[in-house]
């Protein structure tokens, strides 16, 4: 199990894992649901391993007659440090359903997740619900706190007392690839 868990986590992350662990070593009844759950291509570790500068253009771009932004490249960016605020609590889940399609997340766009963040009401979050993982809308109200679709086809998901809602992390980014690559 140690050698499947290095897959997915890097060494900051790692220790954080450790903490997690009985006395004995082994795992609590929580992690080891999770780690049940999770095969290779549901979670991939976000590892800076170069950076790539990408040309900023200052001006907007407008969605109506075309300007010509190459006279205003001013400087670049690097997209792990505009995407990225703490690389070894930050994954990325593939999504596989429609519903947080009013949201703009649609099948087969990549999230970025950050698990160190502290989820706050209207963010969307990345849930362990019944040992399976959602996105979905964290909404904390005096009554209640629930995951809310952002689809009216799929249901939001209500908790009965004693029932657990396991924040795995606060969706920070879409991955919306436009056009198939090759």
């Amino acid at each position: 199990m140690t050698k499947k868990l290095q897959v997915y986590f890097s060494d900051g992350a790692w220790r954080s894992l450790q903490n997690l662990m009985g006395e004995n070593g082994s795992p609590s009844p929580t992690l080891n649901a999770l780690l049940e759950s999770v095969s290779s291509h549901d979670i991939r570790p976000v590892v800076a391993r170069t950076t790539v500068s990408i040309p900023f253009v200052l001006d907007r771009v407008s969605a109506g007659f075309p300007s010509p932004a190459n006279d205003y490249i001013d400087r670049s960016i690097d997209l792990n440090e505009f995407l990225i605020d703490n690389q070894s609590a930050t994954f990325i889940v593939e999504v596989n359903s429609l519903s947080m399609f009013n949201a703009g997340i649609d099948v087969g766009d990549q999230l970025i997740v950050d698990r160190s963040l502290n989820a706050h009401d209207g963010e969307i979050v990345i849930a362990l619900v019944d040992n399976e993982f959602t996105v979905k809308r964290l909404i904390i109200t005096p009554q209640e706190t629930y995951l809310k679709a952002e689809n009216p086809e799929y249901s939001d998901i209500h908790f009965l007392d004693g029932q657990e809602l396991q924040i795995w992390g606060v969706v920070t980014s879409i991955i919306k690839p436009l056009r198939k690559r090759k």
